[in-house]
C-alpha cells in the first residue's frame, strides 16, 4: 500500500481519516476481508501514535501550569485539548492524561524539550517535544537530523527568529529553503515520526 507522507502530526491525524474513509487504496490481488483488516490495523496504529503524542502534550500543559487541571484557568492546556479534540481523542483518553498531570495517577515524569536547529538549506527549526527521558530524545533527534541534512544548535541558536504568538512559533525572517525542497521535505518527515515530537516549526516564506 502505497501511502502518503506528512510532515507532522496533523499530516498524520489526515492519514488516519483518509485510512478510515477508504481514500487510500490497498493492494490488488487481496481479498476484501483482507483488505478491511489491513486499513484498519493501519488506521489503529496511526491513531494511537497521534494519541500517545496529544496525551503527552496535555500532561504537560499541565504541569506547566502549576498543576491546574482546569482548562478555564490553563491556556496552555486549554490548547492542548482543543487539538485533541480534533483527532477525536476519547474523553477518558483526556481525563486521565490531564490527571497524569495533576498527579493523581502514576505514570513516567515527563517534560517539554524546546531543540532549536538547522534543516537542509540553513532553514531554522524549533522542534517541541514531551519526554520521559530528555538525554535520550535529544540524543536521538541530533542524530536524525544530521542524518538527514540539519544539525542541532545551541539555544538561542534560532530563537530570535520567530514571534512566539497563540502558542506557536511564528517566523520573523522566512527563508526560502535554497532549492533544498526535496530534502527539506524528508528531514521535515523522520523528524515529525519520532514518537516525542510534538511540532515543528521552520522559518519558511
Amino acid at each position: 500500500m502505497d501511502l502518503p507522507h506528512y510532515l507532522d502530526w496533523h499530516g498524520v491525524c489526515q492519514l488516519a481519516e483518509e485510512l478510515e474513509n477508504g481514500r487510500i487504496d490497498d493492494m490488488s490481488g487481496h481479498s476484501k476481508w483482507s483488505t478491511i483488516k489491513h486499513k484498519k490495523a493501519a488506521n489503529d496504529k496511526v491513531k494511537g501514535s497521534v494519541f500517545t503524542k496529544m496525551a503527552k502534550a496535555i500532561t504537560v500543559a499541565v504541569k506547566k501550569g502549576g498543576g491546574v487541571g482546569d482548562p478555564n484557568m490553563n491556556f496552555t492546556l486549554r490548547l492542548a485539548i482543543e487539538k485533541a479534540r480534533s483527532v477525536n481523542m476519547p474523553r477518558e483518553n483526556i481525563e486521565r492524561a490531564i490527571e497524569k498531570g495533576t498527579g493523581k495517577a502514576e505514570g513516567s515524569e515527563l517534560a517539554e524539550v524546546i531543540i532549536e536547529g538547522f534543516a537542509p538549506g540553513g532553514v531554522a527549526v524549533i522542534i517541541e517535544a514531551v519526554t520521559d527521558n530528555s538525554n535520550r530524545t535529544i540524543a536521538e533527534l541530533r542524530n536524525l537530523m544530521e542524518k538527514h541534512g540539519g544539525r542541532m544548535g545551541e539555544p538561542g541558536s534560532v530563537m530570535y527568529m520567530f514571534d512566539r504568538t497563540d502558542g506557536e512559533y511564528k517566523p520573523k525572517y522566512p527563508a526560502s529553503g535554497d532549492g533544498q525542497e526535496e530534502k527539506l521535505g524528508q528531514f521535515m518527515e523522520v523528524i515529525g515520526e519520532h514518537d516525542d515530537v510534538q511540532e515543528i516549526y521552520a522559518n519558511l516564506a
